[in-house]
């Protein structure tokens, strides 16, 4: 059987593939560039999604909480990273391309600070891992939408 710290990481690194082939499709497809860079921006959003939706069932721990935030605040950050990431994508591109790096150092820094005790320390290195090589994506796919204009 596999380890849940084995599993975290594979589809963590499995979930890299997306954002690595956009950067690289867009470097080698430019005429491509507008339908790379929405399922681009809609893969992010989705990420967004997804990664908002495991403060829910942090939220709903109510015994025995190891960290500091409340149940109510924990749900309202769920909902406002989750609402962002959608909202994001019916912004103009200029507007939109910087959200997204935003959001996902939030967060992040949501996982690592406020919910320390609560993360092992495999996962929240994992999880500034992963950030780091997503935010190195997005601003990737932001240079080059400010290189063409």
């Amino acid at each position: 059987m596999i380890s849940v710290e084995r599993l975290a990481i594979l589809v963590g690194v499995a979930g890299l593939i997306p954002f690595l082939a956009g950067v690289i499709g867009l470097l080698l497809m430019q005429e491509h560039a507008g339908w790379l860079i929405s399922w681009f921006h809609i893969y992010s959003a989705g990420i967004l999604a997804f990664m908002a939706g495991v403060y829910w069932p942090v939220a709903m721990q109510l015994e025995n909480r190891c960290y500091p935030l409340s149940p109510v605040v924990t749900l309202v950050i769920s909902q406002v990273i989750f609402l962002v990431g959608g909202l994001a994508l019916l912004l103009p591109l200029e507007w939109r391309a910087p959200v997204y790096p935003v959001a996902y150092i939030a967060l992040c820094l949501i996982d690592v600070r406020w919910l320390y005790n609560y993360w092992p320390l495999w996962y929240r290195r994992l999880r500034v891992w992963l950030t780091a090589v997503v935010v190195l994506c997005q601003m990737a796919v932001t240079g080059w939408l400010l290189l063409q204009h």
